[in-house]
């Protein structure tokens, strides 16, 4: 059935017909984006135009139009869009038959269960309206007849477009920290994984307000690409309608298989990079155009006043300062000199960018697209020129990330880099992460400059943040794929074998700091020997220390805070030690510290738990979550706490101690359990288990240490259900939507330990998970040495040393029998 088909049994069939021509045309899949908004507008007008006729005529309302503004002005219905409509009226209509005929026109709409923002008003009204009030405002600019006074409604719009362009010194500047309150609030569609497609920066609001200051005839956005970038995102959001069956614009990740499936796309990952490099588009066309209204705007005010200085005449040229060869500053952007040639200088892109970014200038539009288009391509390998240029650019901090974008969004980047297509606008699905993994090395760039004062080789640094993980363009372990690129790519810019070598050594090996501080045993001298030999040098240790700060502090608040700050230096330093021929020794578990020695001797002579409490203040934007012993995230405002606990060696006492913890809302950040053999001074000789935690409460203040101690003692005894205790508060906790998480993953790591069995656990944070772990160990027969817990987001990661009842490690059969058992209890 046609678009007119339908239009025509809508207008016979009254509200009932349009329902199903609405109903029909929604579940057509021949005709989906532009062609069915299109249509949706068509037949929406056609029933309220038969609606507004006869309610006219009834009525006895002569002189009024029905309107149609904002997006279904436009005619960008989507399934579950608003009707926004305007009644005007020219004022001669008695009051109770205009009332009479809004009735008769919103009333079938709220009837068929559609939202409905309307208005009845006089073009006088509706033009003061629009003075005092922006939005409203911005909704006539795209005003539209559907039935009714035509020219009431072409000199109504006149009179609001001249208004418009009349006030737009005033009105561009609203507009702009509109969009910017908007931002603030939603943040960046580009980056989000689950994205308001509508409100976010980058997003449908933004593609709005960029035709609204092109009507201002001030200004106007970059069109290349915009067109395609605004269609993308409203057929994301008729998908999500349709999907969802819902008025949403935000599209959360339990839609966005079907949402692809919807739009003919692979996958959700294929349908968020769809819909980042729309946002991209839209974000940097708004950068532009913006900076344009200002320097129109500034030119503007600036006139009046350089006319009386000068006494009239022609308008002086804006100054032109030197940056670099080629490259001028003019009127707060870098722009090309007029001698440059950019078709017989092919550094000069690298040259103006570098310029740009050390200057804290944006590089014009004007400017990068002529690079883009007369620009030769670079030799390989680099020029030296060239890979300096380019460090120069990463070195500039934050000033790097505009100037990249506007290269990027003219396809520099990846003429430059080819290796880059594969991680442009390549989502990360994980809550930990900030950016897409192309904005995430940008930002580790960012980063990483700031260190460059701590390293001898700042240069290795930036382009080994800039390449750590172009890996993950490619299948398989992205550290092992992105050695390879990075060693290829190292050899093109120009540096020599062994420089490359570091380079790639940087990449493979730059999460190896952090995994190892935070997940293994930092005083078995195996541990140390073995990032030692896979750095190799200290000059080595000393970038991939600097890049491991960089890129923790480029993912997200939740990956980098003093206490991994500190593991990791303390790693770094023991691996230098080995590095300049110093030998480890064997840790003495035999001495422990004063405060575990008063514990411990405590805990022997009563025969029951001693502990401590030792309050920690550290700043909210470091804290990390590991919550109710593998739990929900604390509130920014909590305490960080150690708590030591030394006991008698006894079964059960890793599931009791996690288990108390878990009851009494404590979340862990980090835990290790060692066990220890009183000195034979103290007495007789004794097995201690002394346990040290780092906590902070969930919610509201710490508990007691005595409360701790005497549920921990019941717990141990038998008497306190913990299992039963944390069962009846997850039944009460309310069910959350959301994507299933991944079943846990238990391994055993290779040549982990001389000492012990190093078995690393996988899994999704959830309260009690550390005391389930406990107890999966302890069925399984083993005796845990240490652990080492630590949460990334949503993910812990924990490692556990453990033996057999003999104290030895377990035989390669036996671990992996023990980390299948695990992995099974935990699946349950």
């Amino acid at each position: 059935m046609t678009s007119l088909d339908l239009t025509a049994e809508a207008e016979d069939s009254g509200p009932s017909g349009y329902a199903a021509a609405r109903l029909r045309l929604l579940t057509e899949k021949a005709q989906p984006g532009p062609p069915r908004r299109a249509a949706l507008a068509e037949l929406t007008d056609s029933w309220l135009a038969a609606l507004f006729t006869a309610a006219a005529q009834d009525t006895g309302v002569r002189g009024a139009a029905l309107v149609a503004v904002g997006g279904y002005g436009r005619g960008e219905l989507s399934p579950r869009s608003d009707l926004d409509l305007l009644l005007l009226a020219d004022g001669s209509a008695d009051p109770g038959a205009l009332a009479a005929l809004a009735d008769r026109l919103w009333y079938p709409v709220w009837d068929l269960g559609l939202a409905l923002d309307h208005s009845v008003r006089t073009p006088a009204e509706a033009r003061k309206t629009a003075g005092e009030d922006l939005k409203v405002q911005l909704g006539l600019l795209d005003a539209r007849l559907v039935a009714g006074d035509l020219g009431m409604v072409a000199g109504l719009r006149t009179a609001v477009l001249a208004d418009w362009r009349n006030q737009a010194p005033k009105r561009l500047p609203e507009l702009r920290e509109l969009c910017c309150e908007r931002a603030e609030r939603q943040g960046e569609l580009q980056f989000l994984l689950e994205p308001d497609l509508k409100e976010a920066r980058g997003g449908l609001r933004d593609a709005t307000a960029l035709r609204a200051v092109a009507a201002s005839w001030l200004a106007d956005a970059p069109r290349e690409g915009l067109a395609d970038a605004r269609r993308q995102l409203l057929d994301a959001r008729d998908a999500l309608h349709l999907t969802t069956g819902r008025a949403t614009d935000r599209l959360a990740l339990q839609e966005q298989d079907q949402v692809a499936d919807a739009l003919g796309l692979l996958d959700a990952d294929a349908l968020l990079r769809q819909v980042y490099e729309a946002a991209r588009t839209v974000s940097y066309a708004s950068d532009v155009t913006w900076r344009e209204v200002g320097r129109v705007l500034k030119a503007r005010s600036a006139r009046p006043r350089l006319r009386a200085l000068i006494g009239g005449g022609r308008t002086p040229q804006p100054d032109r300062s030197p940056l670099a060869e080629g490259v001028v500053e003019q009127e707060g952007e870098a722009v090309l000199a007029r001698a440059a040639r950019p078709e017989r200088d092919p550094v000069l892109p690298l040259r103006a960018a570098a310029a740009a970014a050390q200057s804290g200038l944006p590089l014009s539009l004007h400017t990068a697209r002529r690079l883009s288009a007369a620009a030769r391509p670079l030799p390989v390998p680099w020029p030296a020129e060239a890979r300096e240029e380019l460090v120069t650019l990463l070195g500039a901090g934050e000033a790097t990330v505009p100037v990249w974008e506007a290269l990027e969004a003219e396809g520099l980047i990846t003429r430059l880099l080819p290796d880059w297509e594969r991680v442009r606008c390549r989502p990360q699905r994980n809550p930990v992460h900030t950016f897409t993994v192309d904005r995430h090395l940008v930002e580790t760039a960012v980063r990483a400059a700031s260190l460059t004062r701590r390293v001898g080789r700042p240069d290795l640094l930036l382009v080994a943040a800039l390449l750590h993980d172009i890996g993950k363009g490619w299948p398989g372990d992205h550290s092992v794929a992105g050695e390879v690129i990075a060693r290829d790519v190292a050899a093109r810019i120009g540096f020599d074998t062994a420089d490359v070598a570091v380079v790639a050594t940087l990449v493979r090996n730059h999460l190896l700091l952090i995994d190892t501080a935070t997940r293994r045993d930092l005083d078995d001298p195996a541990t140390v020997a073995s990032v030692a030999q896979a750095v190799g040098s200290a000059g080595t240790l000393e970038l991939l220390h600097a890049l491991t700060e960089a890129d923790a502090l480029a993912t997200g608040p939740a990956a980098w805070s003093s206490w991994r700050a500190s593991l990791v230096a303390d790693l770094v330093k023991r691996v230098g030690a080995v590095l300049a021929g110093d030998t480890p020794a064997e840790p003495d578990p035999g001495e422990p510290s004063a405060e575990q020695e008063r514990l411990a001797v405590e805990a022997v002579r009563t025969g029951e738990p001693a502990l401590a409490l030792h309050t920690q203040s550290e700043p909210p934007a470091e804290a990390e979550s590991h919550g109710e012993s593998h739990g929900e995230s604390q509130a920014p405002e909590a305490v960080g706490v150690e708590l030591l606990i030394a006991l008698p060696d006894q079964p059960g006492v890793l599931p009791a101690a996690a288990g108390v913890l878990a009851l009494h809302r404590l979340t862990v950040r980090a835990a290790d359990l060692r066990a220890i053999e009183l000195p034979s001074e103290l007495g007789r000789r004794s097995d201690v288990l002394l346990l040290s935690w780092r906590v902070a409460a969930e919610y509201g203040s710490l508990p007691q240490a005595a409360r701790l101690r005497a549920d921990l003692v019941r717990a141990l005894d038998g008497s306190l259900d913990i299992a039963s205790r944390l069962a009846e508060r997850e039944a009460a906790y309310p069910r959350r939507r959301g994507v299933a998480a991944p079943p846990p993953r238990v391994t055993v790591a290779p040549t982990g330990s001389a000492r012990a069995t190093v078995i690393e656990i996988r899994a999704q944070d959830a309260p009690g998970l550390l005391h389930r772990i406990g107890r999966a160990l302890e069925d399984a027969r083993v005796r845990v040495r240490s652990a080492h817990a630590s949460t990334l987001g949503a993910n812990a990661v924990d490692a556990f040393y453990v033996t057999g009842p003999e104290g030895a490690p377990l035989p390669a059969e036996e671990a992996a029998r023990v980390a299948g058992e695990l992995e099974a209890a935990l699946r349950v």
